[in-house]
């Protein structure tokens, strides 16, 4: 039976080829396995399924800031453990440990920059830092960037991605909820503008502040918006939620946020709004608005109408 036998042994498997790590990456989505230089040319987007990928706060500032302008604000501050806080792990061991692993110092990057040649000011919640929760340094940051807004009448721009307050500084993340909004309430009475960019996931206390306080709230596609998570609901009111609950396109539809913006048209978007509200002298023609700023098309718009040399009636 000499021809059941392997004669010659050329025919082996050969030598087995490493594959590097992060060069492919598989889709949360659709579970396609996609090339993850393709991922970024697509702004960390699945170009099978459009899913949306979480990405880290300094790619998301480079890929709707223009290039070179960011400048980062508050570089130096950083967490402490006030209440002495202990789990499993001491809070001062994940502060480190989240430091090594993102290289921030906390979990929001803030700083200025230009968007479309439009000045701004930036801040983005980094979920990879403790799940992007918020803490006092968190508050503290957002607090200042209002201001700088404030002070050097800039757009502002705050991108959420978030579990919530962080459970370690107990009421002092809490605190953090009034303060932010407190701030925000200065600047809606000095008519400066905020968009509030929401992304997968912004739940807990950073919904129930800041986030849902823009004047134009745009979401990215599929990301889940709430206060509770969907479980704890159902398990609280003992009731099937609706399909697509808490997801930005059910926002949407229930008016809780404004638009729906995939993410390689963000900095488009943004471009556009900040050049329809930054020059309110210039006549934009309809065609030019961002479609959230277009005039809908129920509402007819009529030239002021004077009766005996009388101003126009202000419409109540």
């Amino acid at each position: 039976m000499s021809w059941f036998r392997r004669i010659e042994r050329g025919l082996g498997r050969g030598d087995k080829r490493d594959m590097p790590d992060g060069l492919w990456r598989k889709c949360d989505g659709c579970g396609e396995i996609v090339y993850e230089r393709v991922i970024q040319r697509n702004y960390w987007t699945c170009s099978k399924c459009g899913y949306h990928f979480m990405i880290s706060s300094q790619d998301y500032i480079s890929m709707i800031t223009d290039e070179d302008s960011f400048v980062e604000m508050d570089a130096n501050m950083r967490s402490v453990d006030p209440l002495g806080f202990r789990d499993s792990k001491r809070y001062t061991d994940r502060l480190r440990s989240a430091l090594k692993k993102t290289g921030l110092g906390e979990a929001i990057l803030t700083g200025t920059c230009t968007i479309g040649e439009h000045e701004a000011v930036i801040g983005v919640l980094d979920f990879k830092f403790l799940g992007g929760s918020m803490a006092s340094v968190v508050g503290e940051k957002v607090a200042r960037a209002v201001k700088r807004a404030l002070d050097e009448k800039r757009f502002l721009v705050l991108v959420s991605s978030s579990g919530g307050a962080r459970m370690q500084e107990g009421i002092l993340s809490l605190m953090q909820m009034a303060k932010t909004s407190a701030w925000l309430g200065r600047l809606s009475e000095e008519k400066g503008l905020f968009v509030s960019v929401l992304t997968h996931p912004t739940t807990g206390g950073v919904t129930a502040s800041f986030a849902m306080l823009g004047d134009l709230i745009i979401a990215e596609p599929g990301a889940l918006i709430g206060f509770a998570g969907p479980r704890v609901i159902e398990q609280t009111i003992n009731q099937e939620l609706p399909e697509g609950f808490q997801r930005a396109e059910f926002l949407l539809d229930h008016g809780m946020v404004d638009m729906v913006v995939p993410r390689p048209d963000m900095r488009k978007t943004l471009v556009g709004v900040f050049d329809f509200f930054g020059d309110v002298d210039r006549p934009c023609d309809e065609k030019e608005r961002p479609a959230i700023l277009k005039t809908p098309p129920h509402i007819e718009v009529k030239a002021d109408r004077k009766v005996d040399g009388a101003a126009p009636e202000t419409p109540r």
